[in-house]
């Protein structure tokens, strides 16, 4: 399966839905790239320009995304998604460089990650 990039001055407004948290493994242990670098997940809520559909997307970042807000507009760097099949189910992974928060923009109460659950144990992605 290859990468595909996304054109984010596409998308209309991202905003942070699920503030940063550790990516794990199954067994609680948090996932690491190839380079040993810890994977952090964020769930982003993207609405489409032309009409009412919002879409929510996870997206895993290396490092964990620094001052992001629940329900503020944020900006995504070098978006990528692969699919991905595994033992009969199916699913899109996706990656970012960095997801960073975009200035003046309002939201609702930030959330520690270190107070959230366990995410991102999706099958497919290291």
């Amino acid at each position: 399966m290859e990468n595909k990039p996304i054109d984010v001055t596409r998308l209309g407004a991202i905003r942070c839905e699920i503030a940063p948290e550790p990516r794990t493994t199954q067994e609680g242990d948090q996932r690491r790239d190839r380079e040993g670098n810890p994977l952090w997940i964020t769930g982003l809520s993207v609405r489409q320009p032309e009409g009412r559909r919002v879409d929510t997307i996870d997206v895993t970042t290396v490092g964990q995304p620094q001052g992001l807000t629940e329900g503020a507009e944020v900006k995504v760097t070098n978006l990528w998604a692969r699919d991905w099949a595994l033992e009969g189910r199916t699913g899109t992974t996706y990656r970012a460089d960095a997801i960073t928060p975009v200035s003046g923009s309002g939201g609702g109460s930030a959330l520690a990650a270190a107070a959230a659950g366990p995410r991102g144990k999706s099958a497919g992605d290291s």
